[in-house]
């Protein structure tokens, strides 16, 4: 017959150093399942939507173009652009709503909003990277255009989106929650994001002093940064690391901390 101490440490609930990585665990496969999971397709559609854009982009530009503003591929000009501007709206919208949709399992002590943050971040991360994998593959692969890849570069700038992703994301996280309205002001704000970040065009044929002000996009320079990559002969001297790295930072601190402090009273409300 067991002891009563034995017992006692066995139905104790485990608070031990894997209770964070089990939270994350639980809540990522609840993410799959109500992101993914209910609508028909599920990743599929997250494949086509940045597919069908650049296709469509290709088609309409190459009708009016010769050539694209860089090399010979409208398809890795637009890609180019669109995906690292895709990802960060993707994974900073996904993280502006997670108090919201984690609102119910919050009231646990065991998971937080630190665990309930990391686990949309890690999900979202990972598909955005397959989505990315496929398609620049497809184009490479398929279409091969003349391109000498930059590992380095294009790492940067992936970095730099997911760094400003989060940032962005977890600021607006605290503020959809303090203030419902700034959701749809925030989505408002970016509606014109698509056309004034180096997209469809680059910097340098923007001309002064429109370039002055558009050089305050942190998406401007990270799309020069991933064209950079993709493109050896391409020097985007207008390109600063330091920038969107200082935004993201400056987000990052400032929403964990208004989170840390009163993301609870707002709960219990």
């Amino acid at each position: 017959m067991p002891s009563p101490s034995k017992t006692s440490s066995t139905l104790r609930p485990q608070t031990g150093s894997y209770a964070t990585p089990r939270a994350i665990g639980a809540l990522i496969l609840r993410e799959i399942t109500t992101t993914y999971g209910r609508s028909p397709g599920g990743y599929i559609w997250a494949i086509l939507e940045p597919a069908a854009g650049i296709t469509l982009l290709t088609l309409v530009f190459s009708i009016g173009f010769r050539t694209p503003p860089l090399g010979t591929s409208f398809a890795l000009f637009y890609a180019a652009g669109i995906l690292p501007l895709m990802m960060y709206t993707d994974i900073s919208t996904k993280l502006a709503q997670t108090i919201q949709f984690s609102r119910a399992l919050l009231i646990y002590p065991r998971i937080t909003f630190l665990d309930a943050l990391i686990a949309r971040f890690v999900l979202n991360f990972l598909t955005q990277m397959m989505v990315h994998s496929i398609v620049l593959g497809f184009i490479i692969l398929f279409l091969k255009p003349m391109t000498t890849l930059d590992y380095a570069k294009i790492g940067q700038a992936y970095l730099l989106t997911l760094a400003l992703a989060i940032g962005i994301g977890t600021l607006n996280s605290f503020l959809t929650l303090a203030y419902p309205v700034w959701q749809t002001a925030w989505s408002i704000l970016n509606r014109p994001l698509f056309l004034v970040s180096c997209v469809f065009f680059i910097f340098e044929s923007v001309p002064r002093p429109y370039s002055d002000y558009l050089w305050f996009n942190p998406i401007v320079h990270i799309a020069g940064l991933m064209r950079d990559g993709f493109y050896p002969f391409y020097q985007p001297g207008y390109v600063s690391i330091a920038y969107p790295l200082a935004v993201a930072a400056l987000c990052t601190m400032a929403g964990l901390f208004l989170l840390n402090r009163f993301h609870r009273d707002m709960l219990d409300k």
